[in-house]
């Protein structure tokens, strides 16, 4: 009795004390996990109490608004600063082993002599081939602090022994450009995945690359770009305006406008400008489509893009989590709130409207727009007038009111789509007919085709590879469609060929390849060689 009496009387001196510092509710929320910590009737884990209040107060204010533990922090600034420490490979799993499908040029792996093709069958005496291992445990396994060594046991084809490798680990970088070519004579293409720290750069060294190759025009493929640093869409968006145009503006309760302006030195402000978008492009590459749009600097082709604009501010906790907190919306320089609704009573169905969790509801939403058949016909599109501005030189009415709307709707094209080429996909069929293939003809492919121009040219899937894809297909329980299987079968082999291109080169020519379907590709491609795009812009 006389400890809950002391524990009682620590709780009135706590809440008093926070009662100079604090508001009411605060104080409430201090003293509510003080008597759950000290006199609840059993043991409880205080960190993982103020976690799931932390998660709990986020998820009643935006879908942005987020807490990462330690590990998450770490996994996602990753891909966004530009590098991480390991080995230098990239591989894929083909039955419980990792394949290495290309050592990073001039990395760790390279250095010692590690070829595309090889098997790691063990790190460290640690056998990870065939003993179901997580590919997380394995990369685990594989990263490790610069400077450190990690022991690799090899299997190469041809050779009859294992192999083993001692790896120095070094800093491998990731990039955010995955390819950048021209795409005809006169017309470049360059595809970014992220804006990471890294993007402007990247973006800077293909742009002039392209140029000296006679580059006049540019088509920025943002389809599936998620976002990143605001830092790097700026930078991106700079090469194209003049000086002291506006690029995007912030604004929050408790944050002032900040306005962000174009510097005048960028590179590419007189050609033809193209950048596509799709209902997954979201964020900082919201950002580039409104401010290009906006300044009626290039067309916008696609789909109506994500509508993330809501700005978060990193706050860093003692233990290494982290909260991202949403401080003020984006803005583009009409004035257009790039942010899409996130509150029950602005979602566009019923449906969505009864969900009973926020962030289910929120991200539910692109799934409503497929039904609408918003991805498939631009008339089911609807804006209120109110949500009507125009653009800053030619005048042109655009929509706010959440995402960016292209100038040109280009719809998913569902007609080379069945269930037997989604069940090929979903269980590995074509990746691993292509590891396949690579596996035991790449000598041979790279002698035939020295150069990708030549392999892009005349190479063609053949029937013998069809038929090992069927085969294993089988394997895997995929029942065998020929109605299905000739409907798909143009978009199986331009993906078999590019995979195969990517195995043989980089990212870049699996790109090459692929983009000879993408709809969005091909119809900016007849706009920005065409009168079109100069009627696109009046």
């Amino acid at each position: 009795m006389k400890k809950i009496f002391y524990l009682l009387f620590a709780l009135a001196a706590t809440t008093l004390q926070a009662q100079t510092v604090n508001g009411p509710a605060a104080r409430k929320l201090q003293m509510a996990e003080f008597a759950i910590t000290n006199l609840y009737v059993d043991e409880v884990d205080e960190n993982k109490l103020v976690e799931a209040a932390i998660i709990e107060m986020l998820e009643k204010l935006d879908p942005h608004s987020t807490y990462s533990d330690a590990e998450e922090v770490k996994k996602m600034n990753e891909p966004l600063q530009g590098n991480f420490e390991g080995i230098g490979v990239q591989f894929q799993m083909v039955e419980d082993t990792l394949f290495i499908v290309q050592p990073v040029s001039n990395g760790p792996s390279e250095k010692v002599g590690i070829l595309a093709g090889d098997r790691i069958i063990a790190v460290n005496d640690t056998t990870i081939a065939g003993v179901k291992m997580s590919q997380e445990e394995i990369m685990s396994r594989l990263r490790g602090p610069k400077g450190t060594k990690v022991e690799l046991t090899i299997v190469r084809r041809g050779v009859s022994e294992p192999l083993r490798f001692t790896v120095k680990r070094d800093n491998i970088p990731i990039f955010s450009l995955d390819a950048s070519y021209l795409i005809e004579p006169r017309i470049g293409y360059i595809r970014i995945n992220r804006f990471g720290a890294t993007t402007a750069e990247e973006f800077s060294t293909a742009m002039k690359a392209l140029q000296k190759k006679g580059m006049k025009d540019l088509i920025i493929d943002l389809q599936g770009n998620g976002g990143g640093y605001l830092n790097a869409a700026i930078d991106i968006v700079n090469e194209f305006l003049q000086q002291k145009e506006l690029i995007v503006y912030t604004e929050g309760r408790a944050s002032k406008r900040s306005d962000f302006l174009a510097k005048g030195d960028g590179k590419f402000k007189d050609g033809r400008l193209i950048v596509l978008v799709d209902e997954y492009s979201a964020s900082a590459s919201e950002i580039v489509a409104g401010a290009i749009q906006d300044w009626d600097r290039g067309a916008i082709v696609g789909r109506r893009s994500f509508g993330k604009g809501l700005v978060q501010r990193p706050i860093d906790l003692p233990d290494g989590s982290m909260i991202r907190l949403t401080i003020a919306r984006y803005y583009t320089p009409s004035g257009r709130s790039i942010q899409k609704p996130y509150e029950s009573s602005a979602l566009a169905t019923d449906s969505l409207r009864n969900e009973e969790n926020n962030s289910l509801r929120y991200r539910r939403e692109l799934l409503e727009r497929y039904n609408r058949g918003e991805l498939i016909h631009a008339d089911s599109i609807h804006f209120a007038d109110s949500l009507i501005t125009y653009t800053l030189k030619s005048g042109r009415v655009v929509y706010g009111g959440g995402g960016i709307m292209p100038d040109v709707f280009v719809p998913i094209d569902t007609t080379l789509y069945t269930n037997y080429h989604r069940n090929l996909v979903a269980k590995g069929v074509i990746l691993k007919v292509t590891t396949q293939y690579i596996d035991h003809n790449r000598n041979q492919l790279l002698a035939t085709y020295r150069k990708f121009e030549t392999f892009d040219e005349k190479f063609e899937v053949d029937e013998s590879l069809l038929a090992r894809m069927r085969e294993l297909a089988g394997e895997e329980g995929i029942e065998f469609n020929e109605e299905q299987y000739q409907t798909s079968l143009p978009l199986i082999k331009t993906q078999l060929k590019a995979l195969i291109a990517r195995d043989l080169w980089d990212i870049t020519e699996y790109f090459q390849v692929i983009n000879t379907t993408n709809q969005s590709v091909l119809r900016a491609l007849e706009i920005i060689r065409s009168p079109e795009y100069e009627e696109l812009l009046k």
